[in-house]
């Protein structure tokens, strides 16, 4: 008999689904974020998403090429190399490359979208060791290295196209919607409807429709690859403390909350599986920490700063396993021992 123990980093394996099927999962998800993107902002999303998407897998492929030797020996091992990529290719890179075109304008350049994925690909997650071994959220970590790098990603927000149905009214390129109420202290024109659907809101090009996220989040949440306490706690937590720090004026604490990176933050970057803690208890913390920086932040910054937050807490994130410890397998707490002391006599 092979008593062979096999000892790995959590999480581990308890069902039959692979990272593949995960992935996947999580692209079906994308996709309502990624037409309705297109059918806001038109062709220069389209083409946003197709160079990010292309740009992550290519970095994927290269970098394991290379690391693998397939320039090695004039090529020889090349079609092996290219042979053993293809086998271990589990979607993550498209997963990665789709979530940076979502959280970046529709106006972003071509290169500065290819460099963005290079970056989030190789230098986030390749470098680290592949999927499961990157500290950080690399689409999130990809857009902080973009607003750093490239003034235009943070220069201007296009409106989509289709006008606000509350008032009738379409906002211009410029600023976000977020951005505008947390420097004008209040809340602006646009309705709760407009900013649920999407509506004549100027911003990155997954993050204007909520309802899709929201659909996505579901699909998520019925295929089991995220919990749905997971998100709605970092969402009620940002509201909560939102509401504190505006006069506890619900409605501006809604708006803000609809507004801006939140929501798909929440659901797709911030419930990664590798960059989040690993027991229920850590979890707990993790989200609570992303809703209040998230609120904390934007009212002194008045800007959007989910991507910083998560990237943050991600950091954190091997602190919070260390010292919020599971329970072993198997453990059994023990029963407290109480000592009557009678006449200096222990009975």
């Amino acid at each position: 008999m092979d008593n062979t123990i096999l000892i790995s980093t959590p999480p581990h394996v308890k069902t039959r689904r692979t990272t593949k099927k995960i992935m996947l999962d999580v692209i079906i998800a994308l996709i309502p974020c990624a037409i309705m993107g297109i059918v806001y902002f038109g062709v220069d999303a389209f083409c946003v998403e197709i160079t990010a998407i292309l740009g992550a897998v290519e970095g994927e492929f290269v970098y394991f090429f290379i690391y693998k030797g397939g320039f090695k020996k004039k090529c020889a091992n090349a079609r092996q190399v290219c042979a053993d990529w293809w086998q271990q290719f589990d979607y993550t890179s498209i997963v990665t490359g789709l979530i940076l075109a979502l959280i970046v304008p529709s106006h972003t350049p071509w290169y500065a979208t290819l460099i963005g994925a290079l970056f989030s690909i190789i230098i986030v997650k390749m470098v680290f060791g592949g999927t499961g071994k990157n500290i950080v959220n690399p689409a999130a970590t990809g857009r902080v290295f973009m607003l750093i790098s490239f003034s235009v990603i943070a220069s201007g927000f296009a409106a989509t196209t289709i006008g606000a149905i509350g008032n009738g009214a379409t906002l211009t390129t410029g600023a976000t919607n977020l951005t505008e109420m947390l420097e004008n202290g209040g809340t602006e024109s646009m309705s709760l409807v407009d900013l649920l659907l999407g509506t004549g809101v100027s911003g990155c090009i997954g993050e204007t429709c909520k309802v899709a996220i929201i659909v996505g989040g579901v699909y998520l949440c019925i295929r089991k690859v995220i919990k749905w306490w997971q998100p709605l706690l970092f969402i009620g937590t940002a509201w909560l403390f939102t509401l504190f720090l505006n006069g506890c004026d619900p409605t501006v604490a809604t708006q803000y909350t609809l507004s801006g990176g939140l929501l798909f933050g929440a659901v797709f970057m911030a419930t990664d599986y590798c960059t989040s803690p690993k027991n229920l208890y850590g979890q707990l913390v993790y989200y609570f920490c992303l809703g209040l920086l998230t609120a904390v932040l934007r009212q002194a910054t008045h800007i959007e700063v989910v991507s910083f937050v998560i990237m943050l807490c991600n950091i954190l994130t091997p602190l919070i396993d260390r010292y919020i410890m599971r329970r072993p397998f198997g453990y059994i707490k023990a029963k407290k021992t109480f000592k009557k002391m009678k006449k200096g006599k222990e009975v």
